[in-house]
């Protein structure tokens, strides 16, 4: 489903110099799969996951999603690829002066929905977060749950194959985190829709993941089986983590 081939990505530094925040890495995620990216602060986690909708384009290497290399296309084709690639954000990033209804439409009308075929999209993705009483308030009248969770609705509504998730928890409390992890999981087995979550925290991976890549300074280091709650953690670093959690 999403190939990783050889992917590298640098940034300058504001002193000079630059910066490796993905070296040389190679990754095999299947279809309907729960992915997990996971290690410390400044491992490569988000930008490799940017990575793979090009919202970061790499300097090296390919990014095979669904038997098409994103980086080998022209910007009109890479933006109908990405409409199936849904994005859900840390902090959000829903339009203050829209509605949640139309917060979870704007994918919709860029892409050239019908007013009828949004409204009733609208209507069945807020159905599955379970926000449907909620479609006329605005993000201020929300919880940060709500917020993630209309977050979420957006990157459905498109009929995605893949939800590309960064860090979708961190600015929740435990209770609002598990029924966030909760949600992706029923999208995930509802609709065989492929997530791939990017996350510090191995609670969140022994929650939601059938695998996850543990990162080192922009680097795989393994990939960890996880089974009923337990992560197959051989690597120092995988069990480091395990430990901290």
């Amino acid at each position: 489903m999403i190939h990783l081939q050889n992917i590298r990505k640098r940034f300058r530094r504001p002193g000079g110099g630059w910066f490796d925040a993905v070296q040389d890495t190679s990754l095999a995620i299947t279809a309907g799969e729960v992915f997990g990216l996971i290690g410390f602060s400044g491992a490569g986690k988000s930008t490799l996951l940017r990575l793979i909708n090009l919202l970061e384009r790499p300097d090296s290497g390919a990014v095979i999603v669904d038997g098409q290399d994103l980086t080998a296309m022209d910007a009109p084709a890479l933006r109908r690829a990405r409409q199936h690639l849904g994005m859900v954000f840390q902090q959000f990033n829903l339009m203050a002066n829209r509605t949640v209804a139309d917060n979870i439409a704007f994918p919709l009308e860029i892409a050239g929905w019908s007013k009828a075929d949004i409204a009733q999209r609208v209507a069945e993705c807020l159905e599955v977060v379970g926000l449907a009483d909620r479609a006329q308030h605005y993000p201020a009248q929300l919880s940060g749950g709500q917020k993630q969770r209309v977050g979420i609705a957006r990157a459905l509504a498109p009929r995605p194959k893949v939800i590309l998730a960064d860090e979708p928890t961190s600015a929740l409390d435990p209770k609002t985190t598990q029924s966030i992890l909760d949600c992706l999981r029923d999208i995930n087995q509802r609709f065989g829709v492929t997530v791939v979550i990017v996350t510090h925290e191995m609670h969140v991976v022994r929650s939601i993941c059938h695998r996850a890549a543990v990162l080192d300074a922009g680097q795989v280091v393994e990939v960890v089986e996880v089974s009923d709650g337990k992560v197959d953690a051989r690597s120092d670093l995988a069990r480091s983590l395990l430990e901290a959690a």
